[in-house]
């Protein structure tokens, strides 16, 4: 398998949804746009809300984007775990009323096989519980065992988050190997564990069918008027799978980050490997931000910004960093992400200036 660096990998599959007939839009602000119900853009299909409730009328039937996101709900997490970050990027292609669970589970596995050249043999698709036609997709067309197709319930394979279009959803688990297992769990690792090391979640085919009304008691699911597609995959976690990182961190998305950081400390990122992940992952949230737009502030999306600035700057003086030091990391996140998202440079002093005033 090749290892791909991340600006060939994005547009590796944007390409690819391309010549599927998919429209390639460009990512959406990280500011919602007439969606009162999120303070940041969480999710691919967030921004899309109205063409899956026939709100309004897409573009094209078929839709592939990479989407910025932010999430902090888990924010604790980051740093400690091999996968947690509050800014990401998800790759998703979409459909509203066009294709579904036939051609989406297909041109899942074409990608990761045959694009990419994941081996077959290391990747574990599960299912809803109750989806048979999803379950005989994999079986019957893909040729997956059915001993290697796992059904889970609600919590794991029904996807929602918050109001709005949701559904059952199929996901593809890639095996990193015995490594990853030092108990020699095995298969045992996607009953016992769900988020483990070894088993990683590298797409989720929302087959996205009904509206989420939460507010209502036991909630209310209606037949959206069309059948969608929604997909996500996470970047960053499929670049470390390609890049033989053992986190997303150790890659060529936060390493430069990293190593920059190391030149003001006084503790190697070895010695503490959460402070350096911490305000890797930080300042690239910051820096995306402010650069759709949003402002630190005491209130809403403001201060979860000041929030995540904070956090950054109190692991900073963990490793020796006393003075103001986030704002001289800005340049080199937009140099880093240029090539896809061409206005950072032109919005670089800009953040820099915000971020070092709210740090001092």
């Amino acid at each position: 398998m090749k290892k791909y660096g991340v600006n060939e990998l994005r547009q590796m599959f944007l390409d690819f949804m391309e010549s599927k007939g998919h429209l390639v839009m460009k990512s959406f602000s990280l500011v919602p746009q007439g969606d009162k119900s999120l303070l940041l853009i969480n999710a691919g299909m967030a921004p899309l809300k109205p063409y899956f409730t026939g709100a309004e009328i897409p573009p094209r039937t078929r839709v592939s984007t990479c989407q910025k996101c932010i999430r902090t709900g888990d924010i604790e997490n980051v740093g400690k775990t091999a996968r947690h970050g509050t800014f990401f990027e998800m790759l998703g292609n979409f459909s509203f009323g066009d294709y579904f669970k036939k051609e989406a589970i297909h041109w899942s596995w074409e990608f990761l096989t045959e694009v990419v050249g994941l081996d077959a043999n290391r990747l574990y698709p599960s299912v809803y519980l109750e989806d048979d036609e999803a379950f005989d997709i994999w079986n019957k067309e893909i040729g997956i065992p059915a001993d290697r197709i796992f059904r889970f319930g609600k919590e794991d394979n029904f996807w929602e988050h918050g109001a709005g279009p949701c559904g059952p959803c199929s996901e593809i688990y890639y095996d990193r190997g015995e490594k990853y297992d030092p108990e020699g769990l095995g298969e045992k690792l996607f009953f016992e564990e769900m988020e483990n090391d070894r088993y990683i979640e590298v797409w989720n085919v929302v087959f996205s069918q009904y509206d989420c009304n939460p507010a209502i008691d036991r909630k209310e699911y209606k037949e959206l008027p069309q059948k969608n597609i929604d997909t996500g995959k996470g970047l960053e976690r499929l670049v470390s799978i390609i890049q033989g990182g053992e986190t997303n961190f150790d890659t060529d998305l936060f390493l430069p980050i990293i190593h920059a950081t190391e030149k003001l400390a006084n503790v190697s990122y070895e010695e503490n490997k959460m402070a350096y992940r911490v305000i890797a992952d930080h300042i690239r949230t910051v820096t995306f931000a402010l650069a759709d737009g949003a402002m630190f502030d005491n209130a809403g999306r403001g201060y979860v910004l000041r929030r995540i600035l904070r956090r950054a700057v109190r692991y900073g003086k963990q490793i020796g960093i006393e003075k103001a030091f986030m704002y001289d990391l800005v340049p080199l996140v937009c140099d880093m992400m240029k090539d896809f998202y061409d206005y950072l440079p032109e919005k670089q002093d800009f953040i820099s200036t915000m971020v070092k005033k709210e740090e001092e």
